[in-house]
């Protein structure tokens, strides 16, 4: 089976700044792979070049499509996720505040909507096909309100839930739209360690029973060693490691420039301390 995702000699300056040098990974199918390394490591440019909002200065990202392959080097953000089915999320939560639970999963799903309207202009401004697929937008935005036990909040404003709430919405909101890839920034930040394992709970569950690759930045280690297939491991924009988060937990190159430990140190005793060594990208 062909990769979901291939990043080949990815490239990204900021005049005399690399951030990216040279980057090769790829990403499976149905599967987590995590993007790991220091403050500065370069973690969230790779997504920013992923999702269009930067225009890489050199090297191709390439998803598998139904149809063939994608090239997102070449395609504008907004295709990207709509034709590309590439959703992300971001370090800082970007919900609709003033928008309800609701009101904030229907409008991700508005590129469906949209396409359900417009041929019934065509007919006498029948509008049986639009109310069809507002139907099924609502159903998908329940499943997802009923999933994250969100019942009691489906009407009161997004920026008024716990803050745990509002990151899982947030993921949910990028689920709605049907993504092939969720690339996820910093999901668990802010988190206490139960709503860390409900995350993880989750992201499998979206992994096993909707089929969609996912690209995770994470700060919290025992997440990343937890939930993920593949690590690839990121050091001022070069990839010094990847592999299985056991080849990774034990490479020593990790470790030190990670980590900021001795060759000799366990990494298992320095999972979730984020005050060894170099500060952990946000």
């Amino acid at each position: 089976m062909s990769p979901l995702l291939k990043v080949s000699d990815l490239t990204m300056r900021f005049g005399g700044l690399t951030a990216i040098d040279a980057l090769s990974f790829e990403a499976e199918q149905r599967k987590i792979t995590s993007l790991i390394g220091p403050n500065g490591a370069g973690k969230t440019t790779v997504f920013n070049c992923l999702t269009g909002f930067y225009r890489p200065g050199g090297g191709s990202i390439s998803l598998s499509d139904d149809t063939g392959t994608l090239e997102l080097t070449r395609m504008t953000g907004h295709r990207i996720n709509a034709r590309g089915r590439v959703a992300r999320t971001f370090q800082n939560i970007r919900l609709f505040a003033r928008m309800t639970v609701l009101e904030n999963l229907l409008v991700a799903q508005h590129v469906s909507l949209h396409r359900s309207w417009f041929p019934a202009v065509g007919g006498l401004w029948n509008s049986a096909a639009y109310r069809q697929a507002q139907e099924k937008a609502i159903d998908v935005a329940a499943s997802w309100i009923e999933r994250l036990d969100l019942e009691d909040w489906a009407d009161q404003e997004a920026g008024s839930l716990p803050y745990g709430h509002q990151r899982r919405l947030e993921i949910a909101r990028a689920m709605c739209t049907g993504p092939r890839l969720l690339c996820l920034d910093e999901p668990a930040a802010g988190l206490n360690g139960a709503e860390s394992v409900q995350l993880a709970k989750l992201l499998e569950e979206m992994r096993t029973e909707f089929g969609v690759g996912i690209l995770l930045i994470e700060h919290d280690m025992k997440m990343v060693m937890d939930i993920s297939h593949h690590v690839i491991v990121l050091d001022y924009g070069r990839k010094i490691a990847q592999g299985s988060p056991q080849e990774v937990r034990n490479d020593p190159a990790v470790i030190r420039a990670y980590l900021g430990a001795e060759q000799d140190d366990d990494l298992d005793d320095l999972i979730g301390d984020d005050t060894t060594g170099r500060e952990i990208e946000a």
